[in-house]
């Protein structure tokens, strides 16, 4: 038993190697520099990341979309020191749970995706909420399940049918990137891409309740989201930084 299980732990340890090797020669179509992206972000910010390892080709091909991993801007925090403190909380394959600098991703093409609306309390409790997960591992097994699922059925909603509301291991110390994000948001009940369904009205006489109906939202589980649903969803707005002080256009000079 414990020699399969040493086995295992080798197989894991060789195929996460495996998929953390970058993928050679991937160009950014644009990237930004440390001082654009820190001017823009505020805290409870998604930031979207174009990868270049092998874990991000594969997420990229199951979700059909450039976008292969998230993370939540929090800002620098308390004792931090230096020109380019940690500010981001991220779930990578090697490390799991960690805070990271703004200048892990200048040569990355990336996207700012900010929550409409969300109160500054609330802000406050996103940021907390992924600050909290800190130190937890990569759960894998997610990213595995979230490839089997949406490359077998069209569509969410054919999971919903189905009855598969959460996908991963279901250990609450392992997460991928875009599960940890969720879950924040979440946890002060901000939607990224809620259903909409037809319910029995919560606050009428019993003997009306057969004739009321009224619209509720239901929100997927966390283990469900990829990166790309923060881009689509339509409780974000896209900031997109501006590369040229005072952009002319007319001022540009062309090579032909």
């Amino acid at each position: 038993m414990r020699t399969f299980r040493r086995l295992l732990d080798r197989l894991n340890d060789w195929f996460t190697d495996y998929l953390n090797r970058p993928v050679q020669d991937l160009e950014p179509p644009v990237a930004y520099s440390v001082d654009l992206l820190g001017a823009l972000l505020q805290p409870g910010d998604v930031l979207l990341v174009e990868g270049n390892l092998r874990i991000s080709s594969v997420i990229k091909y199951i979700t059909q979309s450039m976008w292969s991993h998230v993370a939540l801007y929090v800002g620098p925090q308390p004792g931090a020191r230096g020109d380019d403190p940690p500010v981001l909380v991220e779930a990578e394959l090697a490390h799991g749970v960690i805070l990271s600098p703004l200048s892990k991703y200048v040569n990355f093409h990336t996207r700012i995706c900010r929550p409409i609306g969300l109160r500054p309390e609330d802000r406050e409790r996103v940021v907390a909420h992924a600050l909290g997960r800190v130190g937890h591992g990569y759960d894998l097994k997610n990213v595995i399940d979230l490839a089997r699922d949406r490359l077998s059925r069209p569509s969410v909603a054919a999971t919903l049918k189905r009855g598969l509301r959460a996908l991963g291991s279901g250990e609450p110390t392992r997460t991928i990137c875009s599960t940890l994000i969720a879950q924040a948001f979440q946890s002060v009940r901000y939607p990224i891409l809620p259903t909409r369904r037809m319910v029995p009205c919560f606050d009428v006489p019993s003997n009306r309740i057969d004739d009321c109906v009224e619209e509720a939202w239901e929100a997927r589980h966390f283990s469900l989201f990829a990166p790309r649903d923060f881009d689509v969803s339509p409780y974000f707005t896209v900031i997109k930084p501006v590369p040229v002080v005072d952009f002319d256009y007319t001022r540009l000079r062309w090579a032909g």
